[in-house]
């Protein structure tokens, strides 16, 4: 008798299986919330290979995922006075301001992705006083150490919002994410291999379709269409940036579930209200 209540018992699990697992997987909304402009941008700096004296006009944006009783932002904006100075920044919305505009209170996100930890996307984070920061174990290490030491490499990183990314990890709120294909969340999987900075990660948030957030690891759409490479760590990483785009198109399924870091496209390409475009 055990054994035909085993057996039935199995056989209901394996077929209650495929179930459970959807149910694991939220259906998520994805957002992209525009909080700023950047006019007249050297498009060489972001196209490796483009005239140098060609120009473009591109955005400072976030991306907010919903789903599963969870308010993820994917990167955190800026808000440190010194980059005012140096950047031109037009029609600023401050991030913790721009993500209300999607009906979320800055204490109702759960979750901050970092893709890497340059000023604009990692600059805000203090901006969401209950979220959960995720950030590659690698681009933690190296921000928080070597970086600063004869030799390394601190470019375009705030020590402001290093020492607030250590202070998050004291009250026990940073997730230190080992490597590359992680799911961090249900639906929600991050992948490195584009070297941006020390250890960038983007980001692939599943669903009927799957959509990845490349943040700079692809600056514009043109990559993509150019196969050229972003701004990388070094002049060597250019290789593996190309390489980590062909992948992501392999992961999304197309190019045009691809969506860049500062193209003003995707606010074209997708229904906008305002500064938000609906991804999905």
């Amino acid at each position: 008798m055990k054994y035909f209540v085993l057996t039935f018992l199995l056989a209901l699990a394996l077929a209650l299986a495929p179930a459970i697992s959807t149910a694991q997987t939220p259906e998520y909304s994805i957002e992209a919330i525009r909080y700023a402009d950047s006019p007249g941008d050297t498009v060489a700096d972001m196209v490796m290979g483009a005239p140098r004296d060609e120009k473009i006009d591109s955005i400072y944006a976030i991306w907010l995922i919903r789903g599963g009783g969870r308010n993820i932002l994917f990167d955190s904006g800026f808000h440190r006075e010194r980059w005012f100075k140096i950047w031109t920044v037009l029609d600023y919305l401050r991030p913790d301001e721009a993500v209300r505009l999607a009906g979320v209170k800055p204490e109702e996100v759960t979750d901050v992705i970092i893709s890497h930890a340059h000023w604009d996307h990692m600059g805000g984070i203090d901006l969401f006083p209950r979220a959960t920061v995720w950030i590659q174990r690698e681009e933690f290490r190296y921000y928080t150490g070597e970086a600063w030491q004869p030799g390394g490499d601190h470019g375009g990183i705030d020590p402001d919002d290093v020492q607030e990314l250590v202070r998050i990890n004291t009250e026990g709120r940073l997730r230190l994410v080992d490597g590359d294909d992680q799911e961090i969340i249900p639906g929600i999987r991050v992948y490195t291999g584009a070297r941006h900075t020390y250890a960038s990660q983007y980001l692939r948030v599943d669903g009927d379709p799957p959509f990845i957030l490349a943040s700079d690891n692809v600056y514009l759409y043109r990559n993509l269409t150019e196969h050229a490479a972003s701004a990388t760590f070094s002049d060597a990483d250019h290789a593996a940036n190309v390489a980590a785009q062909k992948r992501m198109a392999e992961l999304a399924g197309s190019l045009d579930r691809i969506v860049p870091g500062h193209d003003a496209l995707q606010f074209q390409r997708f229904p906008v209200e305002g500064r938000i475009a609906r991804i999905r």
